[in-house]
């Protein structure tokens, strides 16, 4: 996986006093992305279970950052 830009993540635990504890998590996970010489969608999920695959071979970007209860509010399509 390719990160165009790990801004995204560190502006949220930088600007967020009350998310602080989530650096060491999103810096772990940003590392292990990093590293990660995926070829499938399957090789995804069979690491990150939860991941969600969208259609036509979309590239994502780092747009939001958030709790669950403010993902679920989102539509991953849209954002």
């Amino acid at each position: 996986m390719r990160i165009i830009a790990k801004r995204t993540l560190r502006e949220f635990w930088q600007s967020h006093p009350e998310y602080a504890d989530a650096q060491a998590p999103l810096a772990a996970w940003h590392k292990e992305v990093t590293e990660a010489n995926w070829e499938t969608p399957q090789q995804v999920k069979a690491q990150f279970r939860n991941a969600s695959i969208l259609k036509d071979s979309r590239v994502v970007y780092i747009r939001f950052v958030g709790t669950h209860q403010q993902y679920d509010t989102i539509n991953v399509e849209t954002i």
